[in-house]
């Protein structure tokens, strides 16, 4: 079974509001990572908040068509339990990041499954580890670089143990060495059988992805092998991906 599939998936933030999204449609294997790209305001992002169950919840909102994580609809599911289908890390994490110190913050999801604390505490340890950032054990969040909050959200997340991740440009602010690790981490997870769903405007850094996504204008322009649609040079400079 797919871990994520969505099928004719049309979204408006109201009901006389233009088509954000329009006549969406594609299917994400498990251990498979599929990258979103296209120009901004494309819609990448509202398809993130769509995938991981944010908008279906979105009061006034219209959204149309289905969307299945886990064969699961996210309509049908309360925000506790999506996060354990599928955990996000948003575009901007200061809009996630809410506790004084980094280790609370990665802490605070798997407390609130009532974890053992000493399960708690490998958790934490563990995506510490994985990110190398055990040095910002004591940091408060709101006091790093961007890049450093991209990695603290992203720990968050994975502290959770989600089957998919939801990915919004986690790599725009980070450094080379961040932008290393991170595709690292992607790799071994993706390896681990995770289900990875990443918006990225880089394309030298996903290179090792298995599929590609090119939107426009809301709707799903093309979508195939990474290899080839990135060695498709004339497409990519038609539509001002290249940089």
């Amino acid at each position: 079974m797919d871990a994520v599939i969505v099928k004719d998936l049309s979204y408006q933030y109201w009901p006389e509001g233009p088509q954000v999204l329009k006549n969406i449609s594609f299917q994400a294997a498990r251990g498979e990572m599929l990258v979103i790209t296209g120009l901004s305001g494309c819609g990448k992002s509202t398809l993130c908040y769509c995938l991981s169950g944010i908008a279906g919840h979105r009061r006034d909102a219209v959204m149309q068509g289905q969307v299945l994580v886990n064969g699961k609809d996210v309509r049908g599911l309360r925000a506790a339990s999506l996060a354990l289908e599928a955990g996000m890390v948003f575009q901007d994490p200061d809009t996630q990041l809410f506790s004084p110190s980094v280790e609370d913050e990665i802490a605070f999801g798997p407390e609130n499954l009532c974890l053992p604390p000493d399960e708690i505490r490998a958790r934490v340890d563990q995506v510490l580890d994985l990110l190398d950032i055990s040095s910002l054990i004591k940091a408060n969040p709101y006091h790093l670089s961007g890049g450093e909050k991209h990695l603290v959200a992203l720990a968050a997340v994975l502290a959770l143990d989600p089957p998919v991740l939801i990915l919004d440009e986690v790599m725009s602010r980070l450094d080379r060495h961040g932008v290393m690790r991170v595709t690292e981490v992607l790799q071994t997870l993706r390896n681990a059988g995770k289900t990875i769903i990443a918006v990225e405007h880089r394309l030298e850094t996903v290179t090792f992805a298995d599929r590609l996504m090119v939107m426009e204008k809301g709707a799903l322009l093309r979508w195939g092998t990474t290899k080839n649609i990135l060695a498709d040079q004339e497409f990519l400079a038609a539509q001002h991906l290249l940089d």
